[in-house]
C-alpha cells in the first residue's frame, strides 16, 4: 500500500472490502486505488462505523471527532485490550488498584495484607511493599493518593478484641514509605478518602437499636502523630441517622470546581427521551415544585400515623405509645416496625434541615460533595447520599467537634438522595468529577421489602448507571455486559474507573470490561482466571489499563497503537547481533 495511505490492520481492511463487496481485492494495485477512494469517503466510513460497532444511528458522532475515519481508528486502535505484562508479586486475591495523579506510580491492595507501590515505567516494576499484619490487619482493601502524590491513604480490615473486625486507615509517606498515622474506620467498607492534601475522611458507627444506628463522618489530619499535641487533628463533619439496618459506606469526594473541564456530550436526544429508572430526591429545595417530587420511601410494612405537622417529637412518641396501648394501630406492629417508627419520630425535630440550593451556580464554585452509599429500606446499600461540604468544614482547625448547630439539631440530613432500586456494588467519578458511574445489581421491578434483614434477590446482570452531578439526573441508559453471581449477604464491591473516553469495570465472570462513554458500547473483554475486583486507567494515558483479580495477578493492558510504539522504541535483535559481531572482529 502507498506510503501516503492511512494504515489500518488487515482485519479491518478485510471488513471494509467485504462491505464494499469487491471480488478482486487480491489485486494490490486495485486495493490501493480503492483504498484512496475509501479514505476520502466520509459517508462510507460513517456507514461502516455504525455497522461494525453496532451503534444506533440516532447517536451522533463524538463532538471532539474530526471525521468518521478518525472515530473508527480511535475505537479500533486506542482501546487498552492487549495484555503486555502480568504482575505476580501478590500471593493472595488482589482487591484494589489506584494510580497517582502523575501516573508515575500505582498502589495495589490484597488479601495477603500488603500494600505494594509500583513504578510505572516502560516495564512496570515493584518499588515498595508494606506489610500491615504487625498492626493487626486482616487484609488491605483500598488505597488513594492525595492530590500532590506525597501521601497514600490505605484502608484495611482491622482485627480487634475477641476477633471482632472493624476498619482502619493508614497514611503512608511517599517520600520514605514511613507510616505517619492510623485512624479507626467503622464499618470497614466506608473505605475512607481524601478531602484535600492533608485531611482525610473516616467513619464511625454507633448502634441505637437492633436495626437503628448513627453514622458519624470524621475529618482527620494526616499528621496526627506529629501535630496532636499542638493543634486539633480531628473534627466531626456529619452525624446521620440510619434506619432499617442501613449504614453509610463507600465515601468519596467530588470537586465541583472541575466541572468547567471539557467533557463528553452524554445527553443526546434518544437517551434523554428514555425516562430514568432511578429517581433523584432534592431534599433541600425551596421551590414550588417540591410537592410534585417523589419523597423518600418509608418502610411499606409500617402503617402511617396521622400527620403530626409541627408536633414535637416527644408528643409524637407519646401518641404512638397511647395508640399501641389502646389498640388503635392496626395491624399490630412487629418489633422491627416499631423501632423504625420510633426512630423516625425521634429525629423529626432533631435533624438539621438540608442545605438549600445544592447545585453549584457557576463553574468556579469551590463546592465539594461528599458522596456515599446508604439506604432506607434494608441493610444492602441501595441509595446514594450526597452532602455538601462547606468551606469552613474543610479543615480540622477550630473546636474539636465543630458544632455550630443548635442543641435540638442532633442529626444532619442529606441534601440529595439517588434511589438505585438495587444493590450498589461500585462507584467511580469521571476525571472532571461531573459524572458519577454506579455499578448495581437490580431488584425485581415490583418487589416489596417487609423485613429489612431480608432484602430482595438481586440480578446477575450488572447495570452501570451514569449520573450528572451538575444536574443530579441520570443521563444515560445503564451500560451492560458484565455479570456477578454472589447473593446479597455475600455481595462485595467491584471497583470501576473512568477515563476521558472510556469506562472500565471488573466482574465476577472472570473478565474486565471497557465501554465507550459516548457511544454506550462495550469495546473489549479482558480475561483473567478468576473474579476481576478492580480496574484502573492511567490518569495521563488512557491507553494503559490495569486489572486486579482473585487469581492473585495484576494484568497490564495497552492499546494496539501503544504496543506498536513500544516495540518501535525497543532495539531490534538484528542490530544488537550486528553490533556484537563487529565488536568481536575488532
Amino acid at each position: 500500500m502507498d506510503a501516503g495511505c492511512p494504515r489500518l490492520p488487515d482485519t479491518v481492511l478485510f471488513e471494509i472490502f467485504l462491505y464494499l463487496d469487491h471480488a478482486d481485492v487480491l489485486s494490490v494495485g486495485l486495493v490501493c486505488q480503492q483504498w484512496r477512494a475509501v479514505a476520502r469517503d466520509e459517508f462510507l466510513w460513517k456507514e461502516l462505523f455504525y455497522r461494525y460497532y453496532r451503534v444506533s444511528r440516532d447517536v451522533p458522532r463524538h463532538p471532539g471527532a474530526v471525521s468518521w475515519y478518525d472515530e473508527f481508528q480511535r475505537l479500533y486502535d486506542t482501546i487498552p485490550c492487549v495484555e503486555v505484562q502480568a504482575l505476580k508479586e501478590h500471593n493472595d486475591q488482589v482487591l484494589h488498584l489506584s494510580f497517582s495523579h502523575s501516573g508515575c506510580l500505582f498502589a495495589s491492595c490484597s488479601k495477603d495484607c500488603t500494600v505494594k507501590i509500583w513504578s510505572n515505567e516502560l516495564d512496570i516494576s515493584l518499588q515498595h511493599s508494606s506489610n500491615m499484619r504487625p498492626y493487626n490487619w486482616s487484609y488491605t482493601q483500598f488505597s488513594q493518593f492525595n492530590s500532590d502524590d506525597s501521601l497514600l491513604l490505605v484502608s484495611g480490615v482491622f482485627v480487634g478484641p475477641h476477633n471482632s473486625s472493624s476498619g482502619e486507615i493508614a497514611v503512608i509517606s511517599m517520600e520514605n514509605f514511613t507510616l505517619l498515622s492510623r485512624v479507626r474506620n467503622k464499618p470497614y467498607d466506608v473505605f475512607g478518602c481524601w478531602l484535600n492534601e492533608t485531611n482525610l475522611i473516616s467513619g464511625n458507627l454507633h448502634r441505637i437499636g437492633r436495626i437503628t444506628s448513627c453514622s458519624v463522618l470524621w475529618l482527620n489530619n494526616a499528621f496526627q502523630g506529629i501535630e496532636s499535641e499542638n493543634v486539633n487533628v480531628v473534627k466531626r463533619l456529619f452525624k446521620i441517622q440510619n434506619l432499617n439496618a442501613s449504614t453509610i459506606r463507600t465515601v468519596m469526594v467530588a470537586d465541583c470546581s472541575r466541572y468547567d473541564s471539557p467533557d463528553l456530550l452524554l445527553d443526546y436526544e434518544e437517551q434523554l427521551a428514555a425516562s430514568s429508572t432511578c429517581p433523584v430526591f432534592d431534599l433541600g429545595s425551596d421551590s414550588e415544585e417540591e410537592e410534585a417530587k417523589p419523597k423518600l420511601p418509608l418502610e411499606p410494612a409500617v402503617q402511617e400515623l396521622p400527620d403530626a405537622g409541627g408536633v414535637p417529637a416527644e408528643h409524637g412518641l407519646q401518641q404512638l405509645f397511647d395508640d399501641i396501648m389502646e389498640g388503635r394501630v392496626r395491624p399490630a406492629m412487629t418489633e422491627t416496625e416499631l423501632e423504625t417508627k420510633v426512630a423516625e419520630l425521634f429525629v423529626r425535630n432533631r435533624t438539621k434541615p438540608p442545605e438549600p440550593n445544592l447545585l453549584p451556580t457557576d463553574s468556579n464554585s469551590k463546592t465539594k460533595y461528599l458522596i456515599f452509599t446508604t439506604g432506607c429500606l434494608t441493610y444492602s446499600p441501595h441509595q446514594i447520599g450526597i452532602k455538601r461540604i462547606l468551606p469552613h468544614q474543610m479543615t480540622t482547625a477550630g473546636p474539636v467537634l465543630g458544632e455550630e448547630r443548635r442543641s435540638d439539631e442532633f442529626f444532619d440530613s442529606l441534601d440529595h438522595v439517588i434511589d438505585i432500586h438495587g444493590h450498589i456494588i461500585g462507584m467511580g467519578l469521571s476525571p472532571d468529577h461531573r459524572y458519577l458511574y454506579v455499578n448495581s445489581r437490580a431488584w425485581p421491578r415490583d418487589c416489596v421489602i417487609s423485613d429489612p434483614m431480608q432484602p430482595p434477590p438481586i440480578a446477575e446482570e450488572i447495570d452501570l448507571h451514569v449520573f450528572d452531578l451538575k444536574t443530579m439526573k441520570e443521563v444515560k441508559r445503564a451500560l451492560r455486559a458484565h455479570r456477578a453471581y454472589t447473593p446479597n449477604e455475600e455481595c462485595f464491591f467491584i471497583f470501576l474507573d473512568v477515563s476521558r473516553d472510556f469506562v472500565a469495570s471488573g466482574a465476577e465472570d472472570r473478565h474486565g470490561y471497557i465501554w465507550d462513554r459516548h457511544y454506550n458500547i462495550c469495546l473489549a473483554k479482558l480475561q483473567h482466571d478468576n473474579v476481576v475486583n478492580s480496574v484502573a486507567f492511567s490518569p495521563v494515558e488512557q491507553e494503559l489499563l490495569l486489572t486486579a483479580s482473585d487469581d492473585t495477578t495484576i494484568k497490564v493492558w495497552r492499546s494496539p497503537r501503544a504496543v506498536r510504539i513500544r516495540q518501535a522504541r525497543r532495539p531490534r535483535p538484528r542490530k544488537l547481533l550486528f553490533s556484537w559481531l563487529m565488536n568481536q572482529k575488532s
